[in-house]
């Protein structure tokens, strides 16, 4: 039989630390962490509380570094961060600002090259599954609908 190994709360804090100053994580995923690590409900409180007083963790820096990141690398719109932080518990205010760094014209940029980039690459004869398959897969990345039905009936004419 294998037992669990447990740790002590320093040695789970130092744990945790390493694992806040690696990649920017939210409460959520901390507290996942210290529970599949077994930790009692009083130690995880305690561990929070010092990674929140040495900043280690600190969800407006992670709702931000989110929001930059996903936007960035995977093009995804301001439906779909806002849905996936959320899901994060990540508070309305924190999801607010964060989204608020996004400059407009830069979204605007990044939702049209997307758009055109796909529009481009969706093979097919029927202009209207073309136009279905680009409309859903830009709602699916998360972008607004009204963004999303202008530059369809742009592209497909």
């Amino acid at each position: 039989m294998q037992t669990k190994k447990t740790y002590t709360v320093q040695e789970a804090t130092r744990k945790l630390e390493h694992y806040c100053a690696y990649q920017e994580r939210c409460h959520k995923e901390v507290r996942q962490k210290l529970e599949s690590l077994h930790m009692i409900p009083e130690a995880i409180d305690v561990i929070i509380v010092h990674l929140l007083e040495h900043n280690f963790l600190n969800e407006e820096r992670f709702a931000k570094t989110y929001v930059r990141g996903k936007f960035r690398i995977k093009a995804w719109g301001r439906s779909r961060l806002t849905f996936e932080l959320k899901k994060k518990d990540i508070s309305k205010v924190n999801i607010n600002q964060a989204l608020a760094e996004i400059e407009n014209t830069e979204y605007i940029e990044v939702f049209n090259s997307l758009a055109e980039k796909r529009a481009n690459s969706i093979t097919g004869t029927d202009k209207y599954k073309k136009r279905k398959k680009l409309i859903d897969y830009l709602l699916y990345r998360g972008w607004e609908t009204h963004l999303v039905y202008e530059k369809a009936n742009e592209i497909f004419r």
